[in-house]
């Protein structure tokens, strides 16, 4: 029987690399918020995928230890997230289309039918 109780750390990671990542996740949603801020038409989804792909990259590279693996399995993983990316993005491409279905434009407060219609019973009933 072989003698596997001395695992150690499978891939070590320098300090700094792993605040260069941390610093590089801190700044990609930084730009994330900012970018939420402007109006880009059919551009916001693709661009708020492409920041969230890169992020999903590095936890994946650096944190996941992917870059230490086989090519296959880093290219399984990135396929993937290239994959959910494009198929996010081509089913939200045509919200514009439904979107006064889903958020209805009201330029002026609600205001309720109901006194005319008790008026309009009460007049009726004398």
């Amino acid at each position: 029987m072989s003698d596997h109780s001395d695992h150690g750390f499978a891939h070590p990671q320098s300090i700094t690399t792993l605040l260069t990542v941390f610093a590089a996740l801190v700044f990609l949603t930084i730009v994330t918020v900012v970018q939420a801020s402007f109006h880009l038409g059919n551009w916001e989804i693709w661009i708020a995928l492409f920041i969230a792909s890169l992020k999903a990259a590095l936890v994946l590279y650096f944190f996941m230890h992917l870059g230490h693996e086989k090519p296959f399995n880093i290219l399984v993983f990135f396929s993937t997230l290239f994959f959910l990316a494009l198929f996010l993005g081509g089913t939200l491409s045509d919200r514009n289309a439904y979107r006064n279905q889903l958020e209805p434009d009201i330029d002026e407060p609600y205001r309720s039918e109901a006194p005319a219609e008790a008026a309009e019973t009460a007049a009726a009933m004398e």
